[in-house]
């Protein structure tokens, strides 16, 4: 006896029966441009607009406070960022990345901000810039 197993074949000779997008249109629509602007996807984002020598200030992607804090952490100094709008964790984690190869140092996210180990202000505001960012540099 054989067994009917219910599946569907994919060999295409059957129809799976209607369309669903049959009755769509692209009536009332705009049409697309000529030459669309390449998408900048989260992994090649940040290397792509420098790398195209695109200016930092074409993509103002908004304030973000760089500090240093030692503060209840045993005297030991970090760089903080902080005040985000707009993009999630692992865009900054993809930042915090670059920020610790760029300092040679450890770093994560904690609570929304980038923390970096070290007076490293001037390292994190350049990968800032370079990443669309507006870095204002704030505390002593």
């Amino acid at each position: 006896m054989k067994k009917s197993s219910g599946k569907i074949t994919t060999s295409g000779g059957e129809s799976l029966g209607q369309n669903p997008f049959a009755q769509l249109s692209g009536a009332g629509l705009p049409s697309a441009p000529v030459n669309p602007p390449p998408a900048l996807s989260a992994s090649k984002g940040l290397a792509s607009a420098s790398a195209r020598g695109a200016a930092p200030e074409e993509r103002n992607r908004g304030r973000v406070d760089v500090r240093r804090e030692t503060g209840g952490r045993g005297g030991k100094t970090v760089t903080v960022v902080d005040g985000f709008v707009g993009i999630g964790l692992p865009e900054k984690e993809q930042l915090t990345k670059k920020m610790r190869a760029a300092c040679g140092c450890g770093g994560t996210v904690k609570e929304g901000a980038i923390e970096i180990q070290g007076d490293q202000r001037e390292n994190v505001a350049r990968i800032l810039c370079e990443a669309g960012f507006r870095p204002v540099m704030a505390g002593g």
